[in-house]
């Protein structure tokens, strides 16, 4: 069984009904909503976490920048982001900020005749598809990429998040360190003035919209890509070498990460490497550090589940093609739950 097959496997049992199994009514529920980068492994997470802890996860897949917006007004238990929020954010709205997984933005094109992972693309070429200065598949400076292969004579159709998004923040920061133009244009944000194409909501969004339209490229985590058998394509790293998007080259990255950085924002964005796949990130969880009373207990919830997660959810995650954050940073995000302190101070993470 290949990878996709497993993944693809993996995402239909995480959606499945649970037939045959007890009602889980009773059970205590955590509510979160943000990235979409995320999702299919918190969907995974909150299916296995029902029956091993007795915790149901209702997470709603708006987009970072709803995560951010729904935490920062105490509407869920906690938000999530794929972008990390500076630290005076952090204070400012009393938030504790903490990695769940990495996971790997990858190029998805439908261009007729052309198979998996065998178009090739530089970065400088990657960011003149999306401003615009490139404008067509058949274009001399892809054609030299890929002289074996047969490039349709279609117009570049580039396809972006419309949503403030954790996977464009990442993506927009890849093209800003590899494109002078890019960085003096559009910039790296959650939300960018693209030049030009069509927006669509979420990954999934981006995912559809780029099955749907002949010429089309988008990106989209990984997962995405491979749920929905999309063409993706090889990169040219930081240290010239063109590599496919595959577990071995995540890993590569995810091993080059200096995860000393403030608040857990470890920069995994066009390292050096032979093998490294140059768009690798974390995705983080929100959580307040002044749950109210009323809160308490859910609070206390979120960080049982992914203390949960982080102990028995490396299989599903892996599974799905994220990478698993080392067991020392693990250790050091519980050491942080304990500045979650309940109304008179005490700390509400004690396990």
């Amino acid at each position: 069984m290949n990878r996709r097959t497993l993944l693809i496997a993996s995402g239909l049992a995480a959606s499945a009904p649970l037939l045959g199994r007890p009602a889980f009514a009773q059970q205590a529920q955590i509510t979160g909503a943000g990235a979409s980068f995320p999702r299919p492994v918190y969907e995974r997470w909150g299916q296995q976490a029902r029956e091993a802890i007795g915790l149901q996860l209702n997470y709603q897949s708006i987009g970072s920048g709803g995560g951010v917006n729904q935490i920062t007004n105490r509407t869920v238990d906690f938000g999530a982001s794929d972008a990390p929020l500076p630290a005076a954010q952090l204070a400012e709205r009393s938030l504790l900020q903490f990695p769940t997984v990495m996971g790997s933005v990858v190029l998805i094109v439908n261009l007729p005749g052309v198979a998996d992972n065998a178009l090739r693309l530089t970065p400088e070429v990657l960011a003149d598809l999306f401003l615009g200065k490139i404008a067509r598949w058949n274009d001399a400076r892809v054609a030299e990429l890929n002289k074996d292969l047969r490039l349709p004579n279609l117009p570049v159709a580039p396809v972006y998040r419309a949503d403030a998004s954790g996977t464009t923040f990442v993506f927009t920061t890849y093209l800003s360190r590899v494109s002078e133009a890019w960085k003096a244009g559009p910039g790296a944000a959650t939300s960018v003035q693209w030049p030009g194409g069509q927006g669509a909501r979420g990954n999934e969004g981006v995912a559809n919209t780029v099955r749907n339209t002949p010429g089309a490229i988008g990106y989209t985590e990984n997962a995405y890509a491979t749920v929905n058998r999309l063409i993706t394509t090889q990169l040219r790293n930081k240290s010239g070498n063109f590599v496919k998007p595959e577990m071995p080259n995540f890993l590569a990255a995810a091993g080059a990460a200096d995860w000393t950085a403030a608040n857990f924002a470890a920069d995994i964005i066009d390292l050096a490497g032979a093998e490294v796949w140059p768009i690798v990130a974390p995705t983080f969880i929100l959580l307040p550090t002044n749950p109210t009373a009323e809160r308490v207990e859910a609070s206390r919830n979120v960080m049982k589940f992914f203390d949960w997660a982080y102990r028995s959810g490396t299989e599903a995650a892996r599974r799905l093609e994220y990478i698993p954050v080392p067991e020392p940073v693990q250790n050091a995000v519980r050491s942080a739950w304990r500045n979650v302190k309940a109304p008179g101070g005490s700390a509400v993470w004690t396990a």
